[in-house]
This record gives structure tokens, sequence and C-alpha cells, in this order.
């Protein structure tokens, strides 16, 4: 099965949008994810919403490259946060011609949770976007459970719910749970690997997330078993940030061995990948 990859934003966020998608299309990733705002205070910011001029060399880049957009992100619902407010990022996703805005919902009411990502859905919808729910353990939206429960109380036909496998691992979720959700709420997948321990505090566990990602088969979260749990043939968005080796190296040659890496791992035959150092 031919499989394909993208070029999560995260994983080379010092490259602006215009030079992710020329980095994307050299490396042979066939679509790439744009983050539209922040999410931290220090992080760049590259406001495709707002920046025609940036809005325009991102699409010029996209229709001389090939490359598509395969999500943007992120929607990030808190308490201060609601479906109006994301209008403009909708909007810019859409004429990038993304079909996923990534999405979370760090919020402890649950009325409110479901209220406002329902809405979020219903403005994405006209515009052709699906709204994908991840989970991330150290938010109030924290593990597949949670997550399930809240498309299943929308029940809008654009939301869907993204597994990273980091967060998957780190929150404690079930495989078994996995398999039996409906198969259509899955349109993308979101791929790296880690040790099998996770770090001590939450601190650590943000910071890890952020900056010290391993590639597939490096690690210990059981990747392959992951990742067979979801429909054959959707997109791998490979988000695997690694300050110190990408500041080494480059960010476009490491977005280049994160692309051989990911596919030299999901290729090997299962004993081979079973054999291997890295994953005990």
């Amino acid at each position: 099965m031919k499989r394909e990859f993208s070029l999560a934003h995260l994983t080379a966020l010092s490259l602006s949008p215009p030079r992710l998608v020329e980095a994307a299309a050299r490396a042979g990733y066939p679509y790439v994810g744009l983050r539209l705002n922040r999410v931290t205070p220090n992080e760049a910011l590259y406001p495709l919403a707002h920046d025609r001029a940036l809005m325009m060399e991102t699409k010029a880049r996209l229709a001389d490259s090939g490359v598509a957009v395969l999500d943007i992100e992120l929607a990030r619902m808190g308490p201060d946060n609601d479906a109006q407010s994301y209008l403009p990022i909708l909007e810019a996703g859409a004429e990038l011609g993304a079909t996923h805005v990534l999405t979370q919902l760090p919020d402890p009411d649950r009325d409110r949770v479901v209220e406002r990502f329902a809405a979020l859905c219903d403005l994405a919808r006209p515009l052709g976007l699906g709204i994908d729910l991840e989970f991330v353990s150290w938010t109030e939206t924290s593990d597949l459970e949670t997550a399930a429960t809240v498309l299943r109380t929308v029940n809008r036909t654009n939301a869907g719910m993204l597994i990273d496998t980091l967060h998957f691992a780190r929150s404690g979720s079930s495989l078994d749970e996995l398999k039996k959700l409906p198969r259509e709420w899955f349109r993308y997948a979101q791929v790296c690997d880690a040790p099998a321990q996770a770090p001590k505090t939450r601190d650590e566990i943000i910071h890890a997330a952020r900056f010290e990602r391993l590639f597939p088969g490096e690690g210990g979260l059981g990747v392959r078993e992951i990742l067979a749990c979801l429909p054959p043939g959707i997109p791998f968005a490979l988000e695997i940030p690694r300050a110190s080796l990408s500041r080494l190296i480059g960010a476009e040659e490491y977005v280049r061995l994160a692309l051989k890496a990911a596919k030299s791992y999901l290729d090997a035959p299962e004993e081979v990948i079973e054999s291997s150092p890295h994953t005990s």
C-alpha cells in the first residue's frame, strides 16, 4: 500500500510557509500542514489569515511545487476562545486548499466545549473543511474516551478525531477502544516516536512534546500498533520536532531525514522492528 506523508509545521517551525512548502517538495512530501497562529508566546508567527503578501507567496509556492495543504492549525478553544474568533483562520485554510483543521479543547466546562466545537464545525462545513479533534494528555480533553464523547455529542458529519501517536501513548488510551470507534472519524494521523517512559512532570512532558520527539522506530511508543488501528490509506503527518538535531543539521535536511526514517520504519518487516535496539 502506498503511504502519503505530510510535513507538519511543528517539525520545522523555523521555516516560513513558503519555505516549508519548498522544503517539503524537495524532500518528497506531497502535503504540508501550516500553523497560522501561535500556540506559545515565543514561537514564530505566520499570520496567513491577515498577511496577504505571505498568503500570495505561499499559494505561489504550492502551485509551483505541486505540494498540497493537508491541514491548518491550530483552533485551540479554551475558555476565552469561541468559534467565531477562528473564522479568519478557517477562511484562510479554505483559500489554501486545506481539508482539515487541527483542533484542541483545553476547557474544563463540558457543556461549553460541546457548544463551541459544534459551532466550529458549522462554520467550517460551508468552507469544505473538516474539524479534527486532537486530545492532548495535559489538557482537559486529555484522552481517547473524552474526545470520543465530544464527537458523539456534537454529531457533525465534518467532525473527526486526530490521533497523534505521542499523545495517544502518553494519555494511556486503549488500542482496543480505538479499534471500536467509527472509521469515518479518522481522516489522517500525526506520527512520531518517543521513549516508552514518559517524563515525570507535566512541564517536562510538554517540553518533550514540543522539542524532543524521535523519528518513528527510535522510541518505544508502539507506533506501528497504534497506526494499525486506524483506517488504511489515510495520510500520515510527520510531527517530529527535535530542536537539537534540527539546529545541528539544518531544518531542510532534518525534514528529509524524518521522511526517510518514517518510510524505512513503516515499510520494514515486523520481525525487523521487534529486534531493533531502539524499541527496547
